[in-house]
């Protein structure tokens, strides 16, 4: 009983303790607190309890345990916020992928149809006609197919009812395409719709011109989005201008508008395209905003006479944007691009740039929907500052630099662009312009006003790659600028940007070196694009000048590196830039872009990279000789443009014309070299990039590693013999651990000469560059500590273990492995040829 009793007394006293009411004053109190510091410290609990007379009754283990059930709250109170979020958007995204099923349930219907129809015929012509006749009759039934883009009645533009008409008529055909089966619509490859995914993705397949479809969730209203997509120059980067020359307003309060957009080319190599287009926007019965679009003929309101020199008329087929608002916010948007670029006006080769859905929707339906998701997170306050500086105006210097380079390569007459004389060889094209500030805008003016300023000059090219992917180049040409850069070049061209009366510098190709350190910026919601500033350490014209070396500074665009996203364009695009890095900081944007070509519409040519400026023709004659359209040896090829700008003073415009374009003679070379590195071409061409004066063949110093460690240990490095030629070389290509040699030679450093694919993997760096790595450099000190001491031993009994340890990559991450071996390479002589290390069980930290 007694027991009993002492028991109920305990446990009143732990309710008593554990449990507390508070008053409404001294919750608000606490609440102050709670809004300043969630999370305060027991002396700051304490000097509450003194400071605050009513809360003197409270324990401050009772104040401390509030605190913790107040986080809690807020905790439990984001979390639901956040689940409701995500549940809103999986039902958006269920019903839009319930529509889905449903147009493609219409469009297998609508092939079960088309495919009994020309079974049918093929019977009938089969059983009831001749040979010419059955050919006669396959024909008509293929002419009888349903037409996606049926040609529209004649329609009297020269008043606002028949605009209208038309208008009516473009919306049917956008509705028919975005919602239906108009378009036999095919998804692409990786494109998972998700709620945190850019939507579903899908391109045409046979159809007239090229056509991308895209729908996704954005977290924006109606209105917004469609504010922000008719105004295409801000996220459609290829957009170089769109005019509005009249507005109508319809009386379903809707509004048609006559538009004239310019559009750049992509590349030296094809003439620009501009439209004229009517744009229709209204509303439909379930609330939806539409907004559709379709190409204009003089006979529909548009103009009469041909376009303007340097463009090409091309046809925008109905598009639009259906935009449907959701419960509880946001809208589900449907977009829908059919254009027809007129492919055969730019060289055989280019035409799959004009006929690829997938560029199309890489380039523009894409695009459009990342653009209004980037602004969705800049406006919901997910994406913070960065740099000190908005979100908005980092996109803008994104923008800036993509049409300085686009102005770069298209050179228009009518932004004051000239070509320049050629030294007799068309490789490389030089335009000048003597009035900048029209497409630079004002902050050139500082430049302009200079006596002696000349103007700007640019530098470009194009060819065509095999074997490269874009992405794996466009990565190697950020990462490592010392392979294909001239710093003198560089420093010229940041001097030149503030006004610094230098003269133009001999031009030293491999001149004395400078690092690199690249410092993020700003990317987007995919990371399909991120900026970036680029220091170029402690630069110097030569060793002398050491002394009086200095920083320089890079805005840096980078877009495309992701493989996987199918029919990317990859692009490097940078400006000089100094210091203090003001928001209107002129850009002088030069850089590569690299296009991939879709294999299907064009035979592929011999696995080498070619020189397009002086080959190619217009015109569907063009015959490639039957030694270049080997089938084997294709791969993946693609168009590289490179263009750089310089500013010049008057009296020496033909000295930095000539420094131009042998700079860029000398970028094109190392890039080709690059590219003949990095393609997936057969092992014994590996050594062939950059060999060293007396390198062996590959096969040979793969033979020669092999038959060396053997000698030494007593093991067995591959299980292959040693005369089965390519199969050691493959096997030693493909070891797990990372093997690589470097040279032995007196009063130098050791520099790496060769390494097989987990070498150059733990090295992160490629063949090309591999060359520029000394061993001393990846080692740490206790590394070279040890392998310092064991060196004479290797020298003397052939090799050495060396215990695990960290190295650091050409990247500078750390690389840990548990155990290392070194041994003397021999060659057929036995005499030494060079160092050869193991590392095993590598990873990085």
């Amino acid at each position: 009983m007694a027991l009993s009793m002492h028991r109920d007394l305990s446990n009143k006293q732990m309710d008593t303790s554990k449990y507390v009411r508070y008053t409404p004053e001294q919750v608000e109190a606490l609440e102050r607190v709670y809004s300043e510091c969630p999370k305060p410290s027991s002396m700051r609990r304490q000097q509450l309890i003194r400071e605050c007379p009513i809360l003197s009754n409270i324990e401050p283990k009772q104040i401390k345990v509030w605190f913790q059930n107040r986080r809690c709250r807020e905790k439990q109170r984001k979390e639901a916020s956040r689940l409701q979020t995500v549940n809103r958007k999986l039902n958006a995204m269920n019903k839009l992928l319930m529509e889905e099923n449903d147009r493609l349930q219409k469009q297998v219907s609508h092939l079960v149809y088309e495919n009994g129809y020309m079974r049918q015929q093929l019977h009938t012509v089969s059983t009831t006609a001749t040979d010419t006749s059955c050919e006669s009759a396959v024909m008509s039934g293929q002419h009888q197919q349903p037409n996606p883009t049926p040609q529209r009645p004649q329609r009297d533009a020269n008043n606002p009812a028949g605009l209208l008409a038309i208008a009516e008529e473009t919306l049917a055909e956008f509705l028919s395409k975005a919602t239906g089966t108009a378009v036999d619509w095919v998804q692409m490859i990786g494109m998972k719709p998700g709620p945190d995914s850019i939507g579903i993705v899908a391109v045409s397949r046979n159809c007239n011109g090229v056509a991308a479809r895209a729908c996704g969730l954005v977290s924006l209203e109606p209105m917004k989005i469609a504010e922000i997509l008719k105004d295409r120059p801000s996220w459609f980067r290829d957009c170089r201008c769109v005019e509005l020359f009249s507005v109508i307003p319809t009386g379903n309060g809707g509004s048609i508008e006559l538009i004239y957009m310019q559009t750049y080319a992509p590349t030296t190599l094809a003439s620009a395209r501009d439209f004229w287009t009517l744009r229709y926007t209204t509303s439909l019965e379930d609330g939806s905003l539409v907004i559709c679009e379709r190409s204009l003929t003089s006979s529909t309101g548009g103009p009469a006479g041909p376009p303007p020199s340097c463009f090409v008329r091309a046809e925008m087929l109905p598009s639009g944007f259906l935009i449907r608002p959701c419960e509880g916010g946001g809208s589900i948007v449907h977009i829908v691009d059919h254009i027809n670029l007129d492919a055969w006006s730019v060289p055989e080769v280019l035409r799959p740039l004009y006929e690829s859905s997938k560029i199309l929707a890489q380039k523009m339906t894409m695009a459009a929907l990342r653009h209004i998701r980037q602004i969705a997170q800049e406006t919901s306050g997910e994406i913070q500052y960065s740099g000190g500086r908005q979100p908005a105006v980092l996109r803008t210097f994104g923008q800036r630099l993509c049409r300085g380079f686009n102005d770069a390569i298209n050179g228009f007459v009518d932004d004051g662009w000239s070509i320049m004389g050629s030294d007799g060889v068309e490789d490389v094209t030089i335009a000048i312009n003597s009035s900048p500030s029209k497409f630079l805008g004002s902050q050139y003016n500082t430049l302009s006003m200079l006596p002696t300023f000349g103007g700007v000059l640019c530098a470009k090219a194009s060819m065509l790659l095999q074997n490269v992917p874009p992405a794996l180049l466009v990565r190697f040409l950020r990462e490592h600028r010392s392979e294909w850069a001239d710093y003198g070049v560089d420093a010229y061209c940041a001097a030149s940007l503030k006004a610094s009366p230098y003269a133009v510098p001999c031009a030293r190709p491999g001149g004395f070196p400078s690092s690199q350190v690249i410092l993020p910026l700003a990317h987007t919601v995919e990371h399909e694009e991120f900026l970036e500033v680029v220091r170029l350490e402690g630069h110097a014209f030569s060793p002398e000048d050491v002394a009086l070396s200095r920083d320089m500074y890079l805005l840096q665009l980078c877009s495309g590196v992701d493989e996987n996203a199918a029919g990317a364009c990859a692009q490097l695009v940078f400006a000089p830039i100094d210091e203090s890095f003001a928001d209107d900081a002129p850009l002088l944007p030069s850089g590569f872009r690299v296009i991939p070509l879709d294999p299907k519409s064009d035979a592929p040519t011999a696995t080498r990279t070619l020189d397009l400026a002086s080959t190619l023709e217009v015109g569907p004659g063009n015959a490639r000789p039957t030694g270049e359209a080997d089938m084997n040896s294709y791969n993946l090829r693609s168009v590289l443009t490179i263009a750089f700008q310089f500013t010049f003073e008057n009296h020496l415009q033909d000295d930095v014309a000539a420094m131009a374009r042998q700079y860029v003679r000398s970028v094109v070379s190392s890039v080709q070299r690059v590219a003949m590195a990095i393609a997936p071409s057969r092992l014994s061409t590996f050594m062939g990039p950059k060999p060293l004066p007396g390198s062996p063949e590959a096969l040979t110093l793969a033979r020669w590693i092999c038959r060396s460690y053997g000698i030494h240990t007593g093991g067995e490095l591959l299980l292959v013999d040693l005369q089965a030629g390519d199969a050691v070389l493959k096997q030693l290509w493909h070891h797990t651990d990372a093997i690589m040699c470097c040279s032995v030679k007196t009063n130098a450093s050791p520099i790496f000469t060769f390494a097989n694919q987990a070498g150059l993997d733990m090295l992160e760096t490629t063949l090309v560059a591999l060359q520029d790595i000394m061993l001393d450099k990846i080692l740490d000190e206790a590394g070279r500590k040890i392998l310092l001491s064991e060196f004479s031993k290797i020298m003397q009994q052939g090799f050495a273990y060396l215990p695990a340890g960290i190295c650091v990559s050409s990247m500078g991450r750390p690389v840990s492995y548990e155990q290392a071996i070194a041994w003397k390479v021999l060659n057929d002589d036995d005499s030494s040829h060079c160092l050869a290390l193991m590392f095993m069980s590598w990873s990085f930290v």
